[in-house]
């Protein structure tokens, strides 16, 4: 039986997961299986439909609107940085200050696309919480469920995602340097990098469902490593398809989702519906 931090116990954990003895590469397949599965409830849901796209246009939003700014001041941004062109004749003060004003909405331009996709995940937040508590009600509902104030939650959710942004600096820096040796740089590196990402991803996206059963990231971390193969299906499965360019913000719903039902899968809980 393990306890939430205020030491009020919350959910039995039995000694092994129900998952079928398939070996390492079905249990691995198994995993990506519950990406696909997150994904089908997404989809034939409208409500989580909406729960999910909300985000993204919260976010395009302050995106048009701050690119809009940038072009409404362009001109002025323009001739700020350029002050020699001043005493220029008419045309070539007119040709740089085009030339400027065209750099700054480039720059804006491709900040807005490296940005979205982060800023999109913040706003998403709570809307993501509320797919993976909708999922689990659909199975039904969450056994040993704790009530945590939202400050407290919010500081140690806080904690336990720096723990994992330092584990994926500590991991990735080899990587990265790794990535120079010919042929291992090339193919091996790689599959590393994509188990160690999907690794962290599975984490982190199984934080929400984790904290409302009162466990901690050590509680996480062990519980999904009794089934590690399944784990790893579903967050390098995750891990690739966020390498799509937008595809966390397509993506992200259907693996928060499925994070929901991995969760309830390493911790012994129905994921059958009805």
């Amino acid at each position: 039986m393990c306890r939430s931090p205020l030491g009020s116990a919350v959910v039995n954990v039995p000694s092994n997961i129900t998952a079928p003895v398939t070996g390492a590469v079905g249990r691995f397949f198994s995993g990506v299986g519950l990406l696909l599965r997150g994904l089908g409830l997404y989809v034939r849901s409208p409500g989580l439909m909406l729960l999910g796209i909300v985000p993204a246009l919260l976010s395009g939003a302050l995106f048009v609107g701050a690119f809009a700014t940038l072009v409404y001041f362009v001109d002025d941004l323009a001739a700020l940085v350029t002050p020699f062109a001043d005493d220029w004749s008419a045309t070539a003060r007119g040709l740089v200050r085009v030339i400027a004003g065209l750099a700054f909405l480039g720059v804006g331009g491709l900040l807005g696309v490296l940005t979205f996709t982060a800023v999109t995940l913040v706003i998403g937040d709570p809307f993501y919480e509320k797919i993976s508590e909708r999922v689990e009600e659909r199975y039904g509902g969450t056994p040993g469920a704790v009530e945590v104030p939202f400050w407290s939650s919010l500081r140690r959710s806080l904690v336990d995602s720096l723990r994992l942004v330092a584990i994926s600096v500590l991991v990735g820096i080899p990587l990265f340097a790794a990535g120079f040796i010919p042929v291992v740089g090339q193919t091996v590196v790689p599959v590393i990098g994509a188990a160690v990402g999907g690794w962290l991803l599975a984490l982190e996206l199984t934080g929400a469902p984790f904290s409302r059963r009162g466990l901690r990231l050590p509680d996480r971390r062990a519980r999904l490593k009794v089934d590690r193969p399944t784990t790893l299906g579903f967050g390098v499965a995750v891990f690739v398809c966020f390498l799509i360019p937008l595809g966390a913000v397509l993506i992200m719903p259907a693996a928060v989702a499925g994070a929901a039902l991995l969760t309830r899968r390493s911790l012994g809980q129905s994921i059958e519906e009805g």
